[in-house]
């Protein structure tokens, strides 16, 4: 018997990981349709604060200036990423020639210390770094996830539409009491826990994003409302995404100036702005309260990174949250909540 639950569970987890993989295309955008809309909902509940004259505003006004809001910063944002991703492939070319003076400069220090060294198999591998085809893989990356933005829009469209029903939904589902009551509270849990995590990490990328845009505008680096946003998108990467997000402007610091004093500056001050907002802001911010393993979440990286690239890597931390929470609340899947876990203790999950 258990091990027909074995066979079963393995058949299963191969059939949704051939399922995610095959309808990635599709579910992306679902889920990034998902995070923006928990954002929606937490800038309404703050729409929802104000009053004039001691008077609440009506609660699709509320909905209706936060969408106004967000879709107009997403399209600003979209506007000055396009225009600088055409300024960045105007100047390919200036960049591939301080490419060839940098390792040029890079195979005579080495020849110089080096004497015995052999410089046919350096020259040889630097010759074949073609760095424009790499520039344009990129940009075209971007270029691709960019594209999804009127589908994302799209689906969260939808699910504001659909939002009024949800409740009635449970409700059909589980019609009795005690059952009702219990997807209520998962819910409710997920709803929260994600709630606060994304707002909070969104709040904390874009701090960093705006410092990091001052000191790469301060020490005059191409185009630093590019690399701000994506500074501010590696941001939601867990561990390595802070570190990518600081060797990234370095390197083109490095590329752009053909010398290393500018893309040491990159280094240090973006470095320092990530150190100080990742160890001491975040933390302060968001406390344990995800409660999931460090393990866990450097394994789902990996895993989600494999299946779904950055966008996969991004989204890892929810989903793992989420299936803490939804594996706490049931027996048999109880202990898979506790593997999870941070300490192994999943009664908070179990209870909102």
């Amino acid at each position: 018997m258990n091990l027909a639950r074995i066979a079963y569970g393995l058949v299963a987890v191969i059939g949704s990981v051939v399922v995610l993989r095959t309808a990635k295309d599709i579910l992306i955008p679902f889920f990034l349709a998902i995070m923006l809309w928990f954002i929606l909902k937490e800038v309404t509940n703050f729409v929802g604060r104000l009053r004039i004259k001691n008077r609440a505003l009506p609660s699709w006004f509320n909905r209706l200036v936060s969408m106004l809001l967000i879709f107009a910063v997403l399209g600003f944002v979209i506007q000055l990423l396009s225009s600088n991703m055409q300024g960045m492939a105007a100047n390919l070319p200036k960049y591939s020639r301080n490419v060839k003076s940098i390792t040029s400069k890079i195979t005579k220090d080495v020849q110089r210390r080096f004497p015995s060294f052999d410089m046919k198999i350096l020259k040889k591998k630097v010759s074949g770094f073609d760095f424009s085809s790499l520039v344009k893989s990129i940009l075209n990356s971007i270029s691709g996830l960019l594209s999804n933005g009127f589908l994302v829009i799209l689906y969260v469209l939808f699910l504001i539409l659909e939002e009024k029903f949800f409740s009635k939904k449970i409700l059909a589902l589980y019609p009795k009491a005690e059952d009702h009551k219990k997807a209520e509270l998962i819910l409710k849990k997920i709803n929260d826990s994600l709630g606060q995590y994304i707002t909070l990490k969104t709040a904390v990328s874009l701090i960093t994003g705006v410092l990091s845009y001052i000191a790469l505008k301060m020490i005059g680096v191409d185009f630093p409302v590019f690399w701000a946003v994506l500074i501010f998108l590696l941001n939601y990467i867990p561990t390595i995404g802070s570190m990518i997000a600081t060797l990234f402007p370095a390197v083109f610091a490095l590329l752009q100036f053909a010398t290393y004093g500018p893309a040491l500056t990159v280094l240090v001050f973006v470095g320092s702005i990530q150190v100080l907002v990742g160890n001491i802001l975040e933390p302060k911010w968001m406390g344990n309260s995800l409660n999931v393993s460090s393990l866990v979440v450097l394994l789902a990286l990996a895993f989600w990174g494999w299946l779904w690239g950055v966008t996969g890597m991004i989204l890892c931390v929810p989903i793992t949250v989420m299936a803490v929470i939804v594996c706490a609340q049931f027996p048999q899947s109880r202990s898979i909540a506790v593997l999870l876990s941070e300490q192994g203790n999943v009664d908070a999950s179990q209870s909102a």
